[in-house]
Order: C-alpha cells, then sequence, then structure tokens
C-alpha cells in the first residue's frame, strides 16, 4: 500500500496517527531528494565521460586524417589512390559523429541536470522551507500551551482572558500553517512524478537522436565502404601477383647475382677498401668506399660509408684512372688487391682491396687492368636462343588451343571428373598457351613500347587512358597486333562467363599482365608496376573492339600527365551527405543477372572478396552479364573455375561463394529512379529557400565541360550536351538529370542552366 492521504480535518486534531502519516510523507521527500541528487551526480560524471571520449575519438581522427601512406614507384593504381584517401575519410566520418555527440553532450546539460536541479531546489527545498516552519510552531504552540495550563486559577478574570485570547490566536495560526503544510507535502508527493521522469524522457529522446544520427551516417557511409571494399580486394589481388613475380626475382639473383645486375651508366660499382697511409709509426689504415668507374670517362669515384656507425657517408673523391696493375701477396699482406693510378697523381697509385678473388677479377676485367679475366654478364640473352617465334607455326598453335578450349562444355564443380584426362585438357591448353607467350624472344606487346604502354594506365581519365591504348596498339609490329587482337578477344569470350569461371576482366588482367607485358630489365621497380600492366590488359578486354576493329587519331593522345580536368570538379568518391538508401553503386564484383528496379532484395553487406571488373576503364555495365551474340548454346565458353587453372597460375586464391553476388545493384528500369522526384529535392545553400529549389525543377541544363563517368550512377557526356528535368541532387554539388533517355549524377559546375 502508497503512503496514506493527509486529511486537513486531521490537522485540527494533530493526533499521533497524523503525525505518523506526515512523517512517512516526510520520509518519502526525502528518499526521492537523494535518488534525484544522486542522478545529478551520475547525470554529470556521464557528460564528462561523453566529453573524454568524444576528445579521444577526434584525436584518433586527427591520427587518421595526418597520416598519409607513401607508395613505390612513381604512380599509383585508382585502387591504391582511393584507400590512400580513405584515412581522411574515416576522420571526416568520425568527425560528423562527434559534432553530434557534443550535440547530445549538451542536451544532457538543458534537458536532465538543469530541470532536475530546479526542482529539487524549488520545489523539494521549498517543503524543506514549509517543514521547518511547521516544526518552529509546533514547538511554540504546544509550548505556549503547557504555559497557559499552568496559569493559577486566582489570577484576574482579564489576565485569564487575555491568556486564553493569546492561546487562541496562536492556535489557530498554527492550523493555518498545520494546512497549508499539508498541502505542499501532497503537492509534491504528486508534481514528483512528472517533474522527475520528464527531464529523464527528454534525455532518453536525445540519446535515441543521436543513436539515430549515427544510424543515418553509417547508412550514408555504406556506399563508400563498400566501393573501398572493391578497391581494397582489388589492390589485395594485385598484391599477389607481384609478391610471386618479386620473390621469382629474388631467387633468381640469389642463385646468379653476376647474371642480374643492373644496367646502368656505371661500367662497375661497389664497396672496396681503400689503403690510407700514415705517417711511419702508424702505418696505415683500410676505409671501406663504394666506387664507381665509367669505361667512356675513365672516371672513378670514391665515397667513405661506414654500415657500423649509422650510414655515414663521407666526402667524394673523383679521378681520371691511367691503367689497373693486379698486386701479387708477395707485394703486400693482403688479398684480393690491385693497384690504381690516376692522371692526377701519377707514380703514386692507390691501393684497394676488393672482397673476393672474383670481385677483383670483375673490376680488373672493367678497367682494363693486367691479367684480366673477361667475363660475359649479359648470358641472359643466350637463353632467348631456341625460343618459340611468332610465325605461322605460333599463330596455328595459338588459334587451335583457344578453338579447343573454347568448344569444351561448361562443367560445375561436381562434374568434374579428375581420373579423366579429357578434363584435365584444359589446363594443359591454357598452360601451353601460356608457356608459348612466355618463350617468345621480347613480349607480345614489346620492350620498346613497355613504358609507353604503362604511362596512361598511371593517370588521366578512363576515356583518354583508352585513346593511348588504342594508339599505341596500331604501332605495334603488324604479327604482335593480330597475335594480340586473337588473344584479346578470346579474353573477352572467357570474361563474359566470369559468373561460373570467376575470370572476371580484373583477375584476366593480373594473370595476363606479365605474360603479354614485361619489362627488359627484371628489378623490383618494374615489378612494381605489374599492376599498371594489369590495368593496360583490362583495358584491352573492355574495349577490344574498338582497339582493334578501328583506326586511332592520326596524332598522338595529349600525354596523360598535361590533361587538364574541369575546375572545381565535386569529389568523386567521398559523396556521403544525404545519399539515397537505393542510389546505384558501380561495384565491379561477379556478375549475377541484373535485378528488376523493383527488387524488394536488401543491398548485400558483407564484405566483398572479389572484383566484379576492373577499375581501369570505370566500364559502369559488365561486359559479362550476357551471352555473346551468334553463339548457339552447346558451342559456349561458360567453364567452371576448376577448368580453368592453366591460366591462374599467377591468380591469387579466392573462395568461389563469396565472389558471386551483386551488391547494391543498379536499377535496370531508368524511370525508377524517379518514381519520387520530391524526394531529390534538397535545398542548395545557393539557392536558400525550397521554393528557390523548386523554381528551378525540371529545367534543362547545357555541358559546359566534358565529363566521364566514374560510377554506374553519373552520366558521361561532351560539351554541347543538353539535360531535360534537371534537379538538385542530395548529393552536394551535383544534380540529377536526363540525357538520351538515361537519368543519371551530374556535376553541378559542369553545367549552365538555359
Amino acid at each position: 500500500m502508497g503512503l496514506q492521504p493527509l486529511e486537513f480535518s486531521d490537522c485540527y486534531l494533530d493526533s499521533p496517527w497524523f503525525r505518523e502519516r506526515v512523517r512517512a510523507h516526510e520520509a518519502e521527500l526525502e528518499k526521492t531528494n537523494k535518488f534525484i541528487k544522486e542522478l545529478l551526480k551520475d547525470g554529470k560524471n556521464l557528460i564528462a565521460a561523453t566529453k573524454n571520449l568524444s576528445a579521444a575519438q577526434r584525436k584518433f581522427a586527427h591520427s587518421l586524417r595526418d597520416f598519409k601512406f607513401e607508395f613505390i614507384g612513381d604512380a599509383e593504381t585508382d585502387d591504391e589512390r582511393y584507400i590512400d584517401a580513405s584515412l581522411h575519410e574515416f576522420s571526416n566520418f568520425l568527425k560528423n559523429l562527434e559534432e553530434q555527440r557534443e550535440i547530445l553532450a549538451l542536451s544532457v546539460t538543458e534537458t536532465l541536470i538543469k530541470p532536475l536541479e530546479r526542482f529539487r531546489k524549488e520545489q523539494l527545498g521549498a517543503v524543506k522551507e514549509e517543514k521547518k516552519k511547521f516544526d518552529k510552531e509546533t514547538e511554540k504552540n504546544y509550548s505556549l500551551l503547557e504555559k497557559h495550563l499552568n496559569l493559577s486559577a486566582k489570577k484576574k478574570e482579564l489576565q485569564l482572558q487575555e491568556a486564553d485570547n493569546q492561546v487562541e490566536q496562536n492556535r489557530k495560526h498554527f492550523y493555518e500553517l498545520s494546512l497549508e503544510y499539508v498541502c505542499k507535502l501532497q503537492e509534491i508527493q504528486e508534481r514528483k512524478k512528472f517533474e522527475c521522469v520528464e527531464p529523464v524522457l527528454s534525455f532518453f529522446q536525445g540519446l535515441f537522436t543521436f543513436y539515430h544520427q549515427g544510424y543515418e551516417l553509417a547508412k550514408d557511409f555504406n556506399h563508400y565502404k563498400m566501393a573501398l571494399q572493391i578497391n581494397i580486394q582489388n589492390t589485395r589481388n594485385r598484391f599477389e601477383g607481384t609478391r610471386s613475380e618479386v620473390e621469382e626475382l629474388m631467387n633468381k639473383i640469389r642463385r646468379n647475382p653476376q647474371e642480374h645486375k643492373r644496367a646502368n651508366h656505371f661500367t662497375m660499382e661497389g664497396y672496396l677498401y681503400v689503403q690510407e697511409k700514415r705517417p711511419a709509426p702508424f702505418g696505415s689504415s683500410w676505409v671501406k668506399h663504394y666506387c664507381t668507374y665509367r669505361k667512356e670517362t675513365k672516371k672513378f669515384t670514391m665515397i667513405p660509408f661506414e654500415h657500423r656507425s649509422g650510414g655515414k657517408v663521407g666526402d667524394e673523391e673523383l679521378f681520371v684512372l691511367t691503367y689497373c696493375t693486379k698486386r701479387n701477396i708477395d707485394t703486400i699482406d693482403r688479398r684480393f688487391c690491385f693497384d690504381l693510378e690516376t692522371s692526377d697523381r701519377p707514380g703514386v697509385p692507390v691501393t684497394v682491396q676488393a672482397f673476393s678473388e672474383e670481385d677483383r677479377k670483375l673490376w680488373m676485367e672493367a678497367l682494363d687492368g693486367k691479367e684480366a679475366l673477361f667475363i660475359n654478364l649479359n648470358r641472359a640473352n643466350a637463353k632467348r636462343e631456341g625460343s618459340a617465334q611468332l610465325d605461322k607455326i605460333g599463330f596455328t598453335i595459338i588459334k587451335k588451343c583457344i578453338s579447343a578450349v573454347e568448344t569444351r562444355d561448361a562443367k560445375t564443380c561436381n562434374e568434374v571428373d579428375l581420373e579423366n584426362s579429357v578434363d584435365w585438357e584444359v589446363k594443359t591448353i591454357t598452360s601451353a598457351m601460356k608457356q608459348y607467350l612466355r618463350s617468345l624472344p621480347e613480349p607480345l606487346m614489346t620492350y620498346e613500347l613497355h613504358g609507353e604502354f604503362i604511362v596512361p594506365a598511371k593517370s588521366g581519365s578512363p576515356e583518354s587512358r583508352v585513346n593511348a591504348v588504342h594508339f599505341l596498339v596500331h604501332k605495334l609490329p603488324e604479327k604482335n597486333k593480330e597475335m594480340l587482337e586473337i588473344l584479346v578477344k578470346h579474353l573477352a569470350n572467357v570474361s563474359k562467363h566470369a559468373k561460373r569461371n570467376l575470370m572476371t576482366v580484373a583477375n584476366l588482367g593480373v594473370v595476363f599482365g606479365p605474360t603479354l607485358m614485361r619489362p627488359q630489365e627484371e628489378t623490383v621497380a618494374a615489378i612494381m608496376d605489374l599492376k599498371f600492366q594489369n590495368i593496360v590488359v583490362e583495358i584491352l578486354i573492355e574495349n577490344h573492339e574498338k582497339i582493334f576493329k578501328t583506326l586511332p587519331d592520326a596524332t598522338f593522345p595529349e600525354p596523360i600527365s598535361m590533361s587538364v580536368s574541369p575546375p572545381n570538379a565535386p569529389p568523386r568518391q567521398s559523396r556521403r551527405q544525404g545519399q539515397r538508401i537505393k542510389r546505384p553503386l558501380a561495384v565491379y564484383n561477379l556478375c549475377l543477372e541484373l535485378d528488376d528496379a523493383d527488387s524488394h532484395s536488401s543491398p548485400r553487406e558483407d564484405t566483398p572478396t572479389g572484383s566484379m571488373d576492373s577499375l581501369s576503364s570505370q566500364s559502369p555495365t559488365p561486359a559479362f552479364c550476357s551471352s555473346p551474340p551468334g553463339l548457339p548454346d552447346g558451342n559456349h565458353l561458360i567453364m567452371d573455375s576448376g577448368d580453368l587453372a592453366g591460366w591462374t597460375t599467377n591468380l591469387p586464391g579466392q573462395s568461389r561463394p563469396s565472389m558471386v553476388s551483386w551488391m547494391n545493384t543498379p536499377s535496370a528500369n531508368p524511370a525508377a529512379t524517379n518514381t519520387a522526384p520530391s524526394a531529390f529535392l534538397f535545398p542548395n545553400p545557393a539557392i536558400g529557400s525550397d521554393r528557390a529549389v523548386e523554381s528551378i525543377a525540371h529545367r534543362k541544363a547545357r555541358a559546359v565541360y566534358p565529363c566521364e563517368a566514374e560510377h554506374s550512377s553519373e552520366l558521361s557526356f561532351q560539351i554541347g550536351a543538353i539535360f531535360e528535368d534537371v534537379q538538385f541532387s542530395r548529393e552536394p554539388g551535383w544534380l540529377e538529370g536526363t540525357l538520351n533517355g538515361k537519368r543519371g549524377l551530374i556535376p553541378q559546375n559542369y553545367v549552365q542552366f538555359l
């Protein structure tokens, strides 16, 4: 049972039971006061902890923002650039989250702390003051009553009457005070229910608002997250291919280091110990120098360098060599020594010591010294003798291999019979094709053009990359171009069935990049460019019809590094604020059939582990979503991944189940993106009001700069293109419009309204 009500009529009687009920009410209010006091303390601790967490999150965000990855080589792939920018994107995400947390901390103070403090001070505090007055009047009333009752009856009547009147007045005053106190007790008991709970409700409303904002930020971030996962997976795939090449080169150099010395402008270079003579009592010392020699100019340089002292470099010495003579051990108490005589110090030879007898012989050969031993360091060319040739036989072999592969029926993993030689035949054929291509005296795309093919893959727009590769392909020798066309057409057919065989354009680039292209000199720097070789092969596959069936422009395309993009283009990789839930995403993963626009399936949230397509030309529509035209069902090229082991010698292992999914599949119905036009009307800061935004809806606009789409949700266009039904998008800095029946995003500063 709860507290008993305090009857006003009981105030006059002031019975023991009335006093007991009053004390019960007072005890309950004291408990409420302690509860609010403790709650305020916890609330302030919560605010302090929230601010500490926010400070830690912001520091973490600053650490992410301030760090930048360095890369090996002179350029990065698009995937690597997006990965580099991801830390800054994460920092912005945390910053936005902490802004919402600060709002939460402020709302806790305003909606919870201050109202409870006000209730405790103004309401509970007032009751405490009333209690003090009530207790004081109780003491006064009953003290006066006892004193009055102790008056002698022999007092004069007038004195007794005055005493009676005084007691009666005091009693009335006590009675009125008692009534007010009882009223206040019961009022505060009822008031505390909403005065305490309402601030707590407001606190939870603010808390849930914060979590909802975090959810909205996560939703907006989801598009970027999924695209970044693709960038990461593509980079991981290329890393695996690069690592295997680096390890292979390392093992070659470990077995025979002299055969793999880097070609440079020095005839010979390496460490030698140089004898430095001192005055007679001190003898001489031997100091390690890094020495270089150029035979054309006979210039010999020496730089002191000591590894053990932290890599300290001394001053360089340069002199012109006159001759070199071997020192025998009977003339010096050290092995592997020889003398150098210089033009500026004739008759005063410089004595140096090599690391070994073989090392001395190499130096003597390079310096034209006496007793020099000729060693041919260019043995690699000898290995080319007897290799495969790009002749009629080679063309016949490749064509027959391709025909044999493309006429094999499709098999699933469960249908492959490892005991049947027919099932293994595809692997044997494809391995033979790759071996033939790697055995040519030079790669199919030639050493001469290798560097030129790499350049467009490192920078520029997708369109400029295609144009540059198109131009360079037609600079190849006719036989090389003809063979390349045969192979690329075959690879394009393979990629069209990536859903079954897992050989996407990106994966084929990883496999065939090192086969069709390789530098003349094997170095780590050259291997770092493998990823760009892969991109070149991806461009060839995706654009094979244009590259091989049409002639390029008569002039070489503008250098990629000099191409200029329109100024102030909105960022293409970090559009997160206000993104639509069903926004199309250029996710390059293995292809399933495109879902209808009305599909109710939710986007996949799992981490993608494979690339659907290459990011080399950012083609918005995968090339392998349908069977090639004119190819009968019985003669198709849909091979299971198990039948393509011969292709995938250099391909990193991937789990099949996790690679066969579309994530956030773009709508196949253009009209579906405009089912709710009002959803795309978003007030632009430059406009200033919703009315102004509505006033530009359905207007036309003209392109003032060309643009190549980088996602399937964007439009590609040339200068002068006219867009219909142009509206502001929820993407800051972007518009939505229709061009040639297709609706998509347009950079706002690329167009002018008509």
